[in-house]
């Protein structure tokens, strides 16, 4: 009977190796709870940087430049006072090729700039403060060639627009104005027609003037970009592409040349393109139908 109970406990403790063996061969493996994933806080968001006021930059820009041209040797006395009838006063920055039309400001003074447009100077252009003395709808130049919309400055030096080499508008010294932003007149203003009829038409005789050298800064709205004439198009090259003349070829988009223009200015341009003015008291249409071929006689101006 002994026997039979020491079997069945010695089966009994067999039977539970095995089953323990179909376990794993020990106790249970623990069970990890995953890692719990680390709470970031979220970057802020970035307030957008505010864009500039131009017409704020450009307000104090013209402060500081007109303050600066008045220390400068031989612009001491310059005068920036708003004279009654005379609404603009132009700058000329000689070594920029840049010309910057001034406005009264809030204290009745010459700072307040309206618009920027591009030239061409000349090593022989004087500097100094003038007043308007005459104006002429097409003038003979040195050369001889001619120029359509100039205003004297002073003694021979004009504002006119880049020479043609005959009284017609078909007939431009179209090498003379891709150099438009450079140094390259004989001591005269070059301007492209759009930016020279301006004056003519908007500046009375009397207005006042300044050309003066300041490399490092063209003026407090910058320098405008050129227009290039392709001197191969024998159909478009003797044009300035910013002629208003109903002739002209070129297309209208160029009718706003490339000055930089205050709201108040850009508000005064759109109203008088859309007026009948716009193609009023131009020079005359006195086309010749072809233009020199300055491969073959160079140029004048």
């Amino acid at each position: 009977m002994i026997k039979r109970i020491a079997s069945v406990l010695f089966a009994a403790l067999m039977l539970g190796g095995v089953l323990a063996g179909c376990g794993g061969g020990g106790a249970s493996p623990a069970f990890s709870a995953p890692a719990a994933t680390p709470r970031t806080t979220p970057e802020p968001t970035a307030e957008p940087t505010p864009t500039p006021d131009p017409e704020a930059v450009w307000a104090q820009a013209g402060k500081d430049t007109m303050a600066w041209l008045q220390s400068q040797p031989g612009f001491e006395e310059l005068d920036l006072t708003v004279q009654e009838g005379f609404p603009y006063f132009l700058a000329v920055n000689r070594d920029a090729n840049t010309v910057t039309v001034y406005t009264a400001d809030e204290n009745g003074q010459y700072t307040k700039p309206y618009m920027a447009m591009v030239c061409s100077g000349g090593t022989d252009t004087p500097t100094g403060y003038w007043n308007t003395p005459v104006n002429y709808d097409w003038r003979l130049l040195s050369g001889p060639c001619y120029g359509q919309y100039a205003t004297r400055i002073d003694g021979p030096y004009l504002f006119h627009s880049v020479p043609y080499y005959t009284q017609h508008k078909d007939d431009l010294e179209y090498d003379e104005f891709n150099k438009l932003g450079t140094t390259a007149s004989l001591g005269c203003i070059r301007m492209a027609v759009v930016d020279v009829r301006w004056i003519y038409e908007n500046c009375p005789i009397g207005t006042p003037v300044a050309i003066y050298d300041d490399a490092s800064n063209p003026g407090p709205m910058g320098k405008p970009d050129s227009l290039t004439i392709d001197p191969a198009d024998e159909n478009l090259r003797g044009w300035d592409p910013t002629d208003p003349d109903p002739a002209n070829p070129w297309s209208d988009e160029y009718l706003d040349g490339t000055a930089i223009r205050s709201a108040a200015a850009q508000a005064d341009w759109d109203a008088f393109k859309a007026s009948e003015a716009f193609t009023q008291n131009l020079t005359p249409t006195d086309l010749q139908g072809w233009s020199h071929d300055s491969a073959i006689v160079g140029t004048r101006g």
